[in-house]
């Protein structure tokens, strides 16, 4: 394991060499994780650490998270000091509280939310995951990471072919190549109100050739973009017209600091709008614990919809659940809960249970079971947190 030498001293960030990009690292991985040489944190607050790091010692940095430790995420990329020090502050439920009660979380749409769990397929969450794992790569800089987007844009098209309301749109990001995707299904009654169902679009592996290591991120994050596309298959096949409007979003560049989500989560604080709840699939395909077939990130997430999670799971999964902790950043709820809105990630293991096969080659439909069954559950519990929470 790597050690890292983390210096507070405070220095002005004209002094600090060609830097590219502020960053906020979980200060227990960034001991665990970096490479072994001092750099200069600009500050640390409420175990956060905030650097000013060039491109290379990002990248350096990333390799080390993905590669040493096995895991998504535990840093942050900001496009300023301002914003990078909103992130040190304290990030407790209490902050939340007021944009949680914009949602009601009563579960009153059973017979709605029952016939359509029922129609579930797993082989076609299986051929979703195939199709994007096909691609050599969905790196966010990579000309597979545009073109992988694209198809996610295309299939949603085609599910929602012929639906007025239904709006699919690729959201480019000025930063890089790769954009993200968000499908609209427009709301009738409360149209203002939105409800966000996501997950990554782009893979990762190769460490610094990342543009062409081959990283079919079957599990991470194929199974999830492919969870929230049988979501929707189910939604348009039933003709579901939501009174509170609903998006589906596959983000670009999650897995260098969480970009693409932030960049959105930022413009719709910055625009007022009313994101009454955010759910992440990032991770649906490997039962990692055998306790367990759901797990609900507890920090960095909103309690009260944790707590509607599991009694929707209760409700209509009817499978084995608990809690654990995925540390800062770990994947793109982080990016709507720093921006103030109620966000949960349900994921597919505890973290000490983790697919160790992701940011890898071998990270494969065959690696993580062979099927989508396991990736069928999150899409019931998608289905009745989308019905439920829109109507």
């Amino acid at each position: 394991m790597k050690t890292y030498v983390i210096s507070l001293a405070l220095l002005p960030l004209a002094a600090l060499a060609a830097p590219t990009r502020w960053v906020t690292v979980d200060t227990q991985i960034l001991q665990k994780a970096a490479p072994q040489k001092t750099m200069k944190a600009l500050d640390q607050a409420n175990g956060v650490t905030l650097l000013r790091l060039t491109e290379a010692e990002i990248e350096d940095l990333s390799d080390s998270i993905h590669h040493d430790l096995h895991r998504c995420g535990g840093y942050v990329g900001h496009d300023s000091e301002a914003e990078a020090r909103e992130a040190l502050a304290p990030r407790g439920d209490t902050q939340f509280a007021v944009k949680a009660l914009f949602a009601d979380y009563a579960i009153n749409q059973r017979s709605t939310v029952s016939g359509m769990v029922a129609q579930v397929q797993a082989p076609k969450i299986q051929q979703t995951i195939e199709t994007l794992a096909a691609f050599n790569n969905r790196y966010y800089k990579a000309d597979t990471g545009v073109q992988s987007s694209t198809k996610i844009r295309d299939m949603w098209q085609a599910i929602a072919a012929g639906r007025s309301d239904v709006k699919v749109e690729l959201y480019q990001h000025s930063g890089w190549p790769q954009p993200s995707v968000i499908l609209t299904i427009q709301g009738s009654s409360r149209a203002d109100e939105i409800v966000v169902l996501g997950g990554h679009a782009d893979s990762i592996a190769g460490g610094f050739i990342r543009n062409r290591a081959r990283a079919p991120g079957a599990d991470d994050n194929a199974s999830g973009i492919a969870t929230l596309t049988e979501t929707l298959r189910v939604a348009i096949a039933n003709n579901f017209k939501p009174a509170r409007t609903v998006q589906f979003m596959a983000y670009a560049a999650e897995e260098v600091g969480l970009l693409g989500s932030k960049e959105i989560a930022n413009a719709y604080k910055n625009q007022g709008k009313q994101v009454v709840g955010k759910v992440q699939l990032d991770m649906t395909l490997r039962k990692g614990t055998a306790t367990q077939d759901i797990v609900m990130m507890s920090d960095f997430t909103n309690s009260a919809q944790n707590e509607f999670l599991g009694k929707l799971i209760d409700e209509y999964v009817k499978v084995p659940w608990g809690y654990s902790r995925c540390g800062y950043g770990c994947s793109d709820h982080a990016s709507w809960t720093n921006a103030g809105f109620p966000a949960s990630m349900p994921f597919e293991s505890t973290m000490g249970d983790i697919n160790r096969k992701i940011h890898t080659q071998d990270d494969t439909l065959a690696n993580a079971g062979g099927n989508a069954d396991h990736a069928a559950k999150f899409a019931k519990l998608a289905i009745a947190y989308m019905v439920e929470l829109a109507n």
